[in-house]
């Protein structure tokens, strides 16, 4: 069973095909396809399958550690893009791909850079269903209450602008209960931001995953919550992994601009695929 394993800033994952799989992706394999120890280790799976609509390249499945799915990532999207672009799949700089969250179409500007035309974003989503139209909060956590900004942007982001504090907040403590909190029936991505201007610094607590070194549909949302406060369009969003390009249209159209790159490939050994095998039973 063939794999490659990507990064884009930090954030990386392994891609698998379809068609090269001997048995179902579920929950359990993804968990063990990402423990660091028995598996190969990552921040999540991206499956790739052929499009049975013409207009898709083809359908992106995006799964986080835990093993639940995610609807997109930002990040998984470069991925998966260069990825396809590097095996064949399409010869053309514009195409569109498939995702849980609907289409998204990139533009690929080099080997190892596209730009992803993720959606449009919403302040309102059935993610936060209790929330006014401007998606403007308050919730208590971690012994506080934080004022946050929802933004839906094929999943839901809770945004929040913390100012000076942001590099000694923990992260680990505060993340999990503010990801579970009942105002987000489906959990949410958290971010923590330090706004100056059209730039942006964030630090990303992300659903089903932690605390990461990136997150581009964390930066999307980072980014929009910024916007929505003043900032002008084109924003940098400084990650911990690296910079993330956020272009936000009036409608709050997203266009993201980053890197990907592979950085390993082979086949699981036969042990790992027994194994692997053995969890579906």
């Amino acid at each position: 069973m063939r794999f490659e394993k990507w990064t884009a800033l930090g954030n990386d994952y392994v891609i698998v095909e379809s068609e090269g799989l001997p048995w179902k992706l579920t929950g359990p394999r993804v968990q063990r396809i990402c423990d660091p120890h028995f598996g190969v280790g990552a921040d999540g799976v991206l499956l790739l399958s052929r499009s049975e609509t013409p207009e898709f390249v083809a359908d992106l499945r995006i799964f986080n550690p835990d093993g639940s799915e995610a609807e997109l990532s930002g990040n998984g999207a470069r991925e998966a893009i260069l990825y396809l672009r590097r095996h064949g799949w399409t010869e053309e700089d514009v195409f569109s791909i498939s995702t849980a969250a609907g289409p998204i179409t990139p533009t690929i500007t080099s080997e190892r850079t596209c730009t992803v035309e993720m959606g449009r974003a919403s302040t309102a989503s059935n993610d936060f269903p209790e929330g006014e139209p401007d998606g403007r909060g308050i919730l208590a956590a971690a012994g506080r209450e934080w004022e946050f900004q929802h933004v839906s942007i094929g999943n839901p982001q809770c945004a929040i602008v913390v100012g000076e504090e942001l590099d000694s907040l923990d992260l680990a403590a505060i993340g999990p209960e503010i990801e579970g909190h009942r105002a987000f029936p489906n959990r949410t991505n958290v971010s923590f931001l330090r706004l100056d201007g059209s730039r942006v610094r964030a630090r990303i607590f992300e659903r089903g995953v932690g605390e990461t070194l990136s997150s581009g549909t964390g930066a999307s949302g980072a980014a929009v919550t910024a916007f929505l406060r003043g900032a002008a369009s084109p924003l940098t969003v400084e990650l911990d992994g690296g910079e993330l390009g956020v272009e936000i249209s009036d409608q709050l159209d997203i266009r993201l601009t980053g890197w990907a790159e592979a950085i390993c490939s082979g086949e699981l050994a036969p042990e790992l695929v027994a194994a692997l095998s053995e969890l579906g039973q």
